[in-house]
């Protein structure tokens, strides 16, 4: 899947492990950058590719590699599922920092700053990226320019995958809340949600919906052991301020205290009224949603397989407007190619164009990893009628146009120390152990303390574009 969940909430966020942890990642990487083993087959090139895909992402992952070496007989693909997080990144650092880096790997959009580019990472050729049918023009200008560092093209992406708002159709139609447009996709059927505009609406909507279930109207994940799931929150709700929390270089504090406070504050309400599910770990939301106890879940939108399964009557829309802008918390799934000595010459020159036809292909046929949630990046999957006829997934497709990555810097993105240390602290606001004010004094200390912290890996926030 996209995101954390489960197991994976576990992994320890960010880099900060990774240079401690060389000797025993390098140990386990072994020789794989040396000669082509013995298992490859005579003849075809090999083409090594790591990712961090499990659950219902790793399935359709599967799929899409299968139906590559069924089109590509020449091309000896070796796909390696590693852990999630922050095991995956420190064994894509040392691999690349050692030379013993396969061939492409996928890598979260929003932590290429701190992924040294040039160093850990090598640059992708246009040119030859273009020969497969891939061009800088089939996607969003915003999301493209994310992967450039220094002038060069280091990340190619695949998707976006935003904060979403799930809702339950037959809730919803019991509160009123719902058009008669036509049905609302999911497994539940029936019309639409009724747009919602700004955060009074949202909110009489949220009491509408909880005269009908006598409970609280919307679950989110609000605490547990590393949970990222109310920076994310508060991330989505303030970029519709217009505020920012980093420079665009990501070097300096930017956060506006007046929009947050509003956000915070706003947060707080939802939790003190008894419109929000106060206490739960992230495999309680899904939980909580799934067995029809809450109207709506604000969540990344990856578990749309999870409720098409079971059959709960659900649909899916982007996250409303509450303050201001249309603007919505998302990551990128990207493909890189780790650092590997003389890529594009010699020997590896064959490996290197297989790595390109490799990605090439990936974001062409992305209607299949539409099917797990997530937003293609390549435009014109967009207007695919076999994307079209998803539903709920293709409904809140025009979030592409309003997605908010992380300003950039080596401690942000997905699995980041950011998303953790600031989720524990806006955790307590919607708990009720922290006051808004003094969730934003602790956010301030503890991003000025990343500031000052040294990237591990090298990797800078500003020479990203």
């Amino acid at each position: 899947m996209g995101e954390p969940s489960l197991s994976r909430r576990s992994a320890l966020a960010g880099l900060g492990g990774a240079a401690m942890a060389g000797g025993a990642a390098l140990g386990l990487l072994g020789t794989a950058g040396c000669a082509a083993p013995s298992g490859v087959a005579a003849g075809k090139t090999r083409l090594r590719y790591w990712h961090l895909f499990g659950g219902g992402d790793g399935v359709n992952m599967g799929s899409l590699v299968d139906a590559f070496r069924a089109e590509h007989p020449s091309v000896d693909l070796e796909a390696t599922q590693l852990q999630w997080g922050s095991p995956y990144y420190t064994k894509l650092g040392m691999a690349g920092a050692g030379g013993r880096a396969p061939e492409v790997a996928v890598l979260h959009l929003a932590r290429l700053p701190g992924f040294a580019p040039g160093r850990l990472l090598d640059p992708f050729d246009l040119d030859l990226l273009a020969d497969h049918g891939v061009t800088a023009a089939q996607f969003p200008e915003d999301i493209w320019r994310r992967g450039e560092v220094g002038g060069r093209h280091y990340a190619i992406p695949l998707d976006t995958h935003p904060m979403v708002l799930y809702y339950n159709t037959e809730i919803c139609e019991k509160a009123g809340l719902l058009d008669d447009a036509g049905p609302g996709g999911g497994s539940g059927g029936g019309g639409t949600l009724r747009p919602i505009h700004g955060a009074d609406d949202f909110t009489a909507a949220l009491r509408a919906a909880r005269k009908v279930t006598g409970a609280p109207a919307l679950t989110t994940e609000t605490l547990g052991p590393d949970s990222a799931g109310p920076w994310r929150l508060f991330a989505t709700f303030y970029s519709q301020t217009g505020g920012t929390v980093l420079s665009a270089d990501g070097k300096r504090l930017t956060l506006d205290d007046a929009k947050a406070l509003k956000v915070l504050d706003y947060m707080a309400m939802l939790s003190a009224e008894g419109l929000l599910v106060r206490r739960t770990d992230y495999p309680g939301t899904v939980g909580v949603f799934n067995a029809g106890k809450t109207a709506f879940f604000l969540n990344g939108e990856w578990e749309v397989t999870t409720f098409t399964t079971s059959g709960l009557p659900f649909s899916m829309t982007r996250v409303p407007a509450l303050f201001g802008r249309p603007t919505a918390q998302a990551d990128c799934h990207s493909f890189v190619l780790p650092h590997q000595r003389g890529r594009d010459s010699g020997p590896t020159g064959a490996n290197n164009d297989a790595a390109h036809a490799f990605v090439a292909w990936m974001v062409r046929h992305s209607v299949e990893w539409a099917k797990g949630g997530h937003v293609p990046a390549y435009l014109p999957t967009l207007r695919n009628p076999a994307y079209l006829r998803l539903t709920p997934q293709s409904a809140y497709r025009s979030v592409i146009d309003d997605v908010v990555l992380d300003q950039p810097a080596w401690f942000a993105g997905s699995a980041s120390v950011l998303w953790i240390r600031l989720g524990s602290v806006f955790s307590g606001v919607l708990t009720g152990s922290r006051t808004p004010r003094d969730a934003l004094r602790e956010a301030k200390t503890r991003l000025r303390e990343l500031l000052d912290t040294p990237a591990p890996l090298g990797g800078t926030g500003g020479d990203a574009v």
